[in-house]
């Protein structure tokens, strides 16, 4: 009998990896999920801004034609989100019919201006054709009836004129009462809101998501739904790419922050070289967990001299990746439905900066459930939790029901640790590591921290300490951290949570094994599972004291 050493020499290799863990049973494929890195390329689209005179309809216009021209020349799709006055435009519907549909879509950008209103039986309250406050030019502004009778003013026009309905609604915030109705009406897949911020174009959207994409809770489209029955079904996607390490406590002491992003209009972010390559290193190479996601693209009102610079730096470095298959372009629908074909509820993910801009030390990650999220910053040696904020998919938004009165509009979720409204120049807020030595409360010091995902679902995070034979390792999952110091001398450390002083504090009682919050109404409490905490002092909001050399906290909001 003939012998097939081919045969033998593949099955023997086969066992080797098998035994290996690198291969399951009777798959050939690799144990560890892809972790794709996602950029969609959004430009949105207004008829007409009425905030300069010098910004025409035909600027706006020739911007658009310009994208587009850039998109095409680098070979890159994306997705065109259209304002109505804009849809009802006969050149944009022409020149948008115009692009490959393998390549681009065409969605709907969910600002609301007077031919939208007006065509829908409404009264124009606007001082322009389009206003850009939030309770005229957003749907917040409307009862949830006279939504209903936008959202199909809208979808009737796009269907008679692109022959479909879109399948991402965008906007720097909707309400879910209109995007539940989107949803079970016509079928979309897809929406985005805007990054995390506090005061900008009088628009707060703080303490969720942080990035990436998440199922909305059915009554809170700011906030994350724990659980299937009670989500809406449509991932929303963060608009914008923030910087991770500093647009969070941008424009401390002010009423508003500014914008460090990857739109490229700003000179100091994605207008210049060295940080849109920073930016897009620290995406591929940093420990996303399940997936990295981030958008690129631009509004038309910034007009094409504002941001074609910022183009011709990101357009080209965006398609080397893509060739160098680093990351995936897509169009935002299709990023949508790749996320409700893999996820039914929303999961895990984390941002990492493993190296600063040049010229800085700080490294950071966020960490992202559908339970809560956390912010690490480690800076100058040391270590502070920044940001811990709660998700919780029974509080209600009071946009669902009730229309905005205001110009402005608030979006949060339930606070624990706030490293920028609760602090001001020259105190920061946060909770960092501490330990008593020689009797004396010191901040621990330490190196370059390993940021890892080795397990679906958890974030493993170690940080040598000076003393370089001590660690401190964090595991973070879904709904808990576990943080521990692994080898050297034995250490008294513990975690202190301090505060701006005159800063609005949720805290309403700190026990032994957990702590009862309070914030607009809603009741929360975290517990130690592990570990203890106090109030030793004055000046320290709250303290954690490991048990054994151990803290464990839940965040999942159990009773």
């Amino acid at each position: 009998m003939k012998t097939n050493y081919t045969l033998i020499k593949t099955n023997f290799l086969y066992l080797f990896c098998f035994i290996a863990g690198v291969v399951t049973p009777l798959s050939g494929h690799t144990k560890e999920k892809p972790k794709p890195k996602v950029i969609n390329i959004v430009n949105f689209i207004r008829l007409l801004e009425p905030r300069d005179p010098k910004i025409t309809e035909e600027v706006l216009y020739q911007t658009v034609v310009k994208q587009v021209e850039m998109m095409k020349k680098y070979n890159l799709g994306g997705t065109f989100l259209l304002q109505y006055d804009a849809l009802m435009d006969s050149r944009y519907q022409k020149l948008l019919k115009s692009l490959p549909k393998d390549a681009f879509e065409i969605g709907a950008w969910w600002e609301i201006p007077q031919p939208m209103v007006e065509k829908a039986g409404l009264k124009w309250r606007g001082r322009y054709p389009w206003d850009w406050h939030a309770d005229i030019g957003f749907s917040t502004g409307y009862t949830p009836e006279e939504r209903e009778k936008l959202a199909d003013v809208y979808m009737a026009d796009f269907k008679n004129i692109f022959g479909y309905y879109p399948k991402s609604v965008g906007s720097w915030f909707i309400d879910s009462h209109t995007l539940n109705y989107l949803y079970e009406k016509y079928h979309i897949v897809a929406s985005s809101n805007c990054k995390d911020q506090v005061g900008t174009d009088g628009y707060t959207l703080w303490g969720g998501y942080w990035n990436q994409a998440y199922y909305p809770s059915k009554i809170n489209s700011y906030m994350p739904a724990q659980n299937e029955k009670n989500q809406l079904p449509v991932p929303i996607f963060r608009m914008l790419g923030s910087d991770p390490i500093r647009q969070y406590d941008n424009g401390l002491g002010s009423d508003r922050q500014g914008v460090i992003t990857l739109e490229p209009v700003y000179p100091a972010a994605g207008g210049d070289a060295t940080w849109v390559n920073w930016f897009f290193k620290e995406f591929v190479e940093g420990e996303s967990m399940e997936f990295a996601y981030t958008q690129a693209g631009q509004e038309n009102s910034f007009t094409w001299d504002a941001m074609s610079k910022g183009f011709q730096i990101q357009l080209p470095l965006i398609a080397k990746l893509r060739d160098e298959k680093k990351v995936k372009v897509e169009t935002l629908a299709e990023s949508g439905q790749w996320f409700k074909d893999n996820y039914k509820v929303t999961p895990a993910t984390s941002v990492t900066v493993n190296n600063d801009l040049p010229g800085s030390n700080r490294k950071t990650v966020w960490f992202n459930s559908r339970f809560y999220r956390v912010n690490l910053l480690w800076e100058n040696g040391t270590l502070n939790f920044r940001d811990i904020h709660i998700f919780n998919e029974d509080f209600p938004s009071v946009y669902t029901k009730n229309k905005a009165t205001s110009n402005e509009c608030s979006f949060f979720t339930l606070p624990f640790v706030d490293g920028y409204i609760w602090s001001k120049p020259g105190t920061i807020a946060g909770m960092r590591f501490k330990a008593l030595i020689d009797g004396k409360e010191v901040l621990l010091e330490g190196g370059a921290p390993i940021i890892e995902s080795p397990t679906a679902g958890k974030l493993h995070v170690v940080w040598p300490l000076k003393d370089k034979t001590a660690t401190l390792v964090m595991d973070i999952d879904e709904k808990q951290m576990i943080l521990s110091v692994k080898g050297g001398k034995p250490m008294d450390w513990f975690l202190d949570m301090t505060a701006a002083e005159n800063a609005v504090l949720p805290f309403k009682a700190i026990n032994a094994n957990k702590i009862d919050c309070q914030f607009e109404g809603m009741d929360y409490s975290i517990k130690a599972i592990k570990g203890a905490f106090s109030k030793p002092n004055d000046k320290t909001v709250f303290r954690i004291k490991p048990n054994k050399n151990i803290v464990q906290v839940d965040f999942s909001g159990k009773k």
